[in-house]
């Protein structure tokens, strides 16, 4: 009975986010069920196409609505994007020549895009490798973006910034699409033709405006975390100023080819529905992770953000005390989840981290992070980083787990 009501005066003192995050799904439902009706989706959008993929009508017809949605000129919405770092190296390796400049000015990049840039090791596949000057410029001592600083570090010559939505492997906030304007406006003051791009991942739909909406010249993400709605199997979106899209579709195929080729081998429906489901399969990470937020602050654990603070992205990063703590929570995540449950997780490096790596995914997809899921770095601060959930009930299963296992971990403290 502790855990039930533990639970029901956690709800009672989530409800006013829990409310606006169901009205903030609401919205994007409307916006995503009138961009259905304006292309006029039928069921010969589901169908799969072949060889080449000339006049491929669903993948066309998903494209234009996902411009739409997000408020873009042009978008690529392929499955042969491999993931959401395969989108954003796609646009940086196809806009960027020998010579450009790139500044991250949302600090350093998430390990993976790190591999691409080439940071630790510039090969000759990686920007740096390319000869593409790339700098970053720290956040300053809140985590937040160094506007001073950024004014500093942008001059004429820079061809492009990068900005990351959400914190990735550190504390700090994740970007509202109000400080993504911000930052927006501010590099265009100082030189209009900088391309801005922004890593939109985990922050789909989690607003009611997209980065598109607000300036930002090009945008990307990974079909398996927000926009799939968790039915899509695989997959990656680019979404932006027409030209810049038709550059990095020449990346993706060949030149000349572009947006022309690419057949949708995948059954388009998981595609569509899974962007139809969004909304709502965002409302129940938000309300799973701030649950679990909210566990963690009562038994005096760190927690990034706090639950009552507005999110701006699906993400939940908790401190623990030990590797092996961090360890025993994501085990908890895997030991109840509906697929994988009892298999034992271990630290192990996996391709395009610098650190051994713990990941928590009992997904139907695999590596789905729209799901349930949590992962964690072998390193300083000994975080983990809690994201989705299909449903809430999924979620609040899980927190009583957690909790039973709070209460035995903090006996004695």
């Amino acid at each position: 009975m502790e855990i039930f009501n533990f639970i029901g005066n956690a709800e009672q003192d989530l409800a006013a986010s829990f409310n606006s995050y169901r009205e903030i799904a609401y919205f994007n439902q409307a916006k995503i069920l009138e961009a259905f009706k304006e292309h006029k989706v039928r069921e010969d959008n589901f169908y799969p196409s072949s060889g080449y993929g000339y006049g491929d009508y669903a993948r066309d017809s998903l494209e234009l609505i996902y411009a739409d949605i997000f408020g873009g000129e042009d978008a690529l919405v392929r499955s042969q994007i491999v993931s959401g770092t395969h989108a954003i190296a796609s646009c940086l390796l196809g806009l960027l020549q020998t010579n450009d400049e790139l500044i991250a000015i949302t600090g350093a990049p998430y390990d993976t895009l790190g591999k691409v840039i080439g940071k630790d090791n510039p090969m000759r596949s990686t920007l740096i490798g390319k000869g593409i000057v790339y700098k970053e410029v720290a956040l300053d001592i809140n985590g937040e973006p160094d506007l001073e600083g950024i004014k500093k570090a942008l001059t004429n010559k820079t061809t492009m910034v990068f900005i990351q939505r959400s914190k990735g492997y550190s504390l700090r906030p994740a970007l509202s699409i109000e400080t993504i304007k911000i930052l927006t406006d501010l590099v265009k003051s100082i030189n209009p033709a900088t391309i801005v791009m922004v890593d939109n991942c985990y922050g789909e739909f989690v607003e009611e405006i997209e980065p598109p909406q607000v300036g930002v010249d090009i945008t990307a993400g990974s079909l398996i975390k927000n926009p799939g709605g968790g039915l899509a199997p695989a997959g990656g979106y680019i979404i932006g100023q027409e030209n810049l899209i038709e550059e990095i579709s020449y990346y993706l195929t060949a030149p000349s080819l572009g947006k022309d080729l690419g057949a949708s081998l995948l059954n388009s429906r998981w595609l569509y529905q899974g962007l139809f489901l969004a909304p709502h399969t965002v409302l129940q990470a938000l309300q799973g992770v701030s649950l679990i937020a909210y566990l963690f602050d009562k038994y005096n654990y760190e927690i990034y953000p706090h639950w009552e603070t507005k999110r701006a992205d699906i993400v939940q990063a908790i401190k623990f005390k030990s590797a092996n703590e961090v360890l025993e929570f994501c085990q908890i995540i895997q030991a109840n989840s509906p697929v994988d449950s009892d298999v034992r997780l271990e630290y192990a490096l996996l391709p395009g981290y610098s650190d051994d790596v713990v990941m928590a995914a009992g997904t139907f997809v695999q590596g789905s992070t729209i799901e349930l899921s949590c992962d964690a770095p072998l390193r300083e601060p000994y975080c983990a980083y809690l994201q989705g959930s299909l449903t809430y009930e999924h979620a609040r299963y899980v927190a009583s787990q957690v909790h039973n296992w709070l209460v035995e971990t903090n006996k004695g403290r």
